[in-house]
């Protein structure tokens, strides 16, 4: 079987790395990849983005099933482009995946199928946002309805924070199209933690829950990042929270699309606060979340291609899917100056030292090969993950192996997998 995976990121890297464990596979691509993803896969030009070059590239090279990493090409199309040609794609429809590309239609979802959420306001005029902040007061919380790479979501902890992080989404427009519409919700407090799974619209399997460290400095200080870490378990959430979160949010929002005339196809990614009062729904994703790809699919110990063509093939609640009871740490070595200006081409060393590490992964998010070098190229570089018995040795074993890895400028958050 050929395999094409899109996308170039860690998440993918942590695709193409487990798929490659398939005796399923004969074959993988990347497109368009990284140096890590290159050790282990055929990396082709071709933007994550340009639908039709992909189109092209499965008819021509007969690929079997192609995997869709990030959101954008499922935004745009890619999987009903796919369909309608008679491909076998993994991720969600078009019409689906506006549950990530717009959160005013999440959200709506949310109010129609009385799915617990935060208290929200939907705004397109500048100066009814303004005032509706004023009515609120502070905390509150400012996201742009439309992709922003991770990046779009404001907390605001006094009102000109607030009010600029309004001028900057509709009047700066720093985010492009994705701010002409922007959602205003009150601030959750609580935990934070994510929650995916697998499903063909009917069958769902869920994944162990995991939590992302989304600020860029320990201790939960600076901008919200992509995420600079993750791990998993969640030892925090009871056995009866995890139920609770299937039964009134992960099944409704499904069932709900289906009666909406969306069939979910793909991994659904539900990001939490577990409130005082329960779980509320922050945000949903269509795809694998990035860091907490990594540490998940390090714990997946079946064949990770049986789940995607029983999501393909709308057979999912035929296949048996296991996990390792080992708990897994990601830890995201980052550029000098991430998450704004940073700048490329630096020579990371090191990982030779880490590859001969047991159950370690240097999972590659912003990477190139220069040469005989691999160079940074990107704000995200790189993701170590390990396993470990629990979450306090995965950590040590993850910092262990930072330790051992160095490019000019680097950082990367000291406190991950703080429980």
């Amino acid at each position: 079987m050929k395999v094409l995976v899109i996308g170039g990121g860690g998440r993918e890297h942590a695709l193409v790395w487990k798929i490659s464990k398939s005796p399923k596979v004969s074959k993988i691509f990347c497109a368009p990849g990284n140096a890590g993803i290159s050790r282990i896969a055929e990396c082709v030009s071709i933007r994550a983005d340009d639908v039709q070059g992909l189109l092209s590239f499965v008819k021509h090279n007969k690929i079997d099933v192609t995997v869709v990493g990030p959101e954008a090409p499922l935004v745009l199309g890619i999987s009903d482009a796919f369909r309608s040609e008679g491909l076998k794609i993994f991720g969600p429809s078009k019409a689906a995946s506006k549950l990530e590309g717009s959160k005013a239609f999440s959200k709506n979802i949310m109010l129609k199928y009385n799915i617990p959420t935060a208290e929200a306001g939907v705004f397109t005029d500048y100066d009814n946002a303004i005032e509706y902040i004023r009515k609120k007061g502070t905390p509150i919380v400012i996201k742009a309805d439309g992709l922003a790479a991770g990046k779009g979501v404001i907390v605001a902890t006094n009102e000109k924070e607030a009010t600029d992080a309004v001028k900057a989404m509709m009047i700066d427009m720093v985010y492009g199209d994705a701010g002409k519409m922007i959602i205003i919700e009150e601030c959750l407090t609580g935990e934070e933690v994510s929650f995916l799974v697998f499903t063909d619209g009917r069958d769902i399997i869920p994944m162990p829950l995991s939590k992302d460290h989304k600020r860029v400095f320990d201790n939960d200080k600076g901008p919200n990042t992509g995420g600079m870490g993750a791990y998993s378990p969640v030892p925090t959430i009871s056995d009866e929270m995890y139920l609770s979160i299937m039964d009134d949010i992960i099944v409704p929002v499904i069932e709900g699309l289906e009666r909406e005339g969306y069939t979910y196809e793909g991994v659904l990614y539900t990001g939490l606060m577990i409130t005082r009062d329960g779980p509320r729904v922050l945000e949903f994703n269509c795809r694998f979340g990035d860091p907490e790809a990594q540490p998940i699919i390090m714990r997946l110990s079946s064949d990770i291609m049986e789940i995607i063509e029983g999501v393909v093939g709308r057979r999912l609640g035929m296949v048996n899917v296991k996990w390792s009871d080992s708990a897994s740490v990601c830890v995201v070595m980052a550029s000098g100056g991430y998450p704004d200006k940073y700048r490329n081409g630096k020579i990371i060393s090191g990982l030779n030292d880490v590859a001969g590490m047991e159950d370690v992964m240097v999972f590659h998010a912003g990477s190139a090969n220069n040469n005989e070098n691999i160079v940074t190229a990107g704000g995200r570089v790189l993701g170590v993950t390990t396993l470990g018995e629990d979450i306090g040795k995965a950590k040590e074993k993850a910092y262990e192996a930072v330790s051992k890895i160095y490019f000019d400028g680097m950082h990367y958050r000291k406190d991950i997998g703080r429980v």
